[in-house]
């Protein structure tokens, strides 16, 4: 993976990552960890932490990574987590959410209520329930940023119930812009992504990269709520040369 370089001194800045155990979630983390900030990877089993922890390899040790084992999937449990995280860190400045999985279970007039409720139901309700419970305690230092794939916007055949549930997250992610003015909140819309998981093509962006826009689009305190699209390396590092202000 391209690793961007370490450019900005993030001591003290408090970060969640829900969903931070997954590959594009590494990348965040690992991006945030380099610059010191403190990062919050709430998960549901102590084996998924230690795995993140594995993947990050020295840095996976700093005392700067909390993994709490904690189901932040209802509205219920995504209360919680912010109000222990506001309570124990003091407030939250950024939040990046990638959080999503992948359906393709043949054409949408096939789908049983099981695969609406796993691919569609229970994706949207896990990003509603963390940005109605994350949103209102920002402390208005960073940005609030979801993460999405170009099947937000493009409709995949066979895999249609991922394409509207990304397509609703997206939508959420307008919404709570044009009803939150005072802060900050971002979509980035991927490609393919290499990660650990997934070698891919060169040309691919690297959670690596999804990580640097992520901190740039934090610290970039004049760019206001957008879509971000990220559809390859060579636009991810378009992206970063507009948004990463300099020292």
């Amino acid at each position: 993976m391209n690793e961007a370089p370490s450019t900005h001194d993030l001591s003290g800045r408090r970060v969640l990552v829900p969903g931070g155990t997954g590959g594009v979630g590494e990348g965040v983390v690992r991006a945030y960890l380099d610059e010191g900030a403190d990062v919050v990877v709430p998960t549901r089993s102590e084996a998924r932490g230690a795995e993140l922890r594995a993947a990050l390899g020295a840095i996976g040790t700093s005392p700067l990574l909390h993994l709490p084992t904690h189901d932040y999937t209802s509205f219920a449990g995504a209360e919680a987590l912010g109000r222990e995280m506001t309570e124990r860190m003091g407030g939250i400045d950024d939040v990046i959410v990638p959080v999503g999985g992948w359906w393709q279970g043949g054409p949408l007039t096939d789908i049983g209520e099981d695969d609406w409720a796993t691919a569609f139901t229970g994706l949207a309700t896990v990003h509603m329930a963390v940005a109605r419970s994350i949103v209102p305690r920002l402390s208005g230092l960073g940005a609030y940023t979801v993460i999405v794939g170009q099947s937000a916007e493009f409709p995949v055949p066979d895999s249609g119930l991922v394409s509207m549930e990304q397509a609703a997250v997206l939508m959420m992610q307008r919404v709570l812009a044009a009803e939150s003015p005072d802060e900050r909140i971002h979509a980035m819309v991927l490609g393919p992504v290499r990660t650990r998981f997934v070698e891919g093509d060169p040309e691919w962006v690297s959670a690596a990269e999804v990580g640097a826009v992520a901190i740039g689009l934090s610290l970039a305190t004049e760019v206001s709520s957008r879509t971000v699209p990220l559809g390859s390396a060579a636009e991810a590092r378009a992206t970063l040369e507009v948004v990463v202000p300099t020292r």
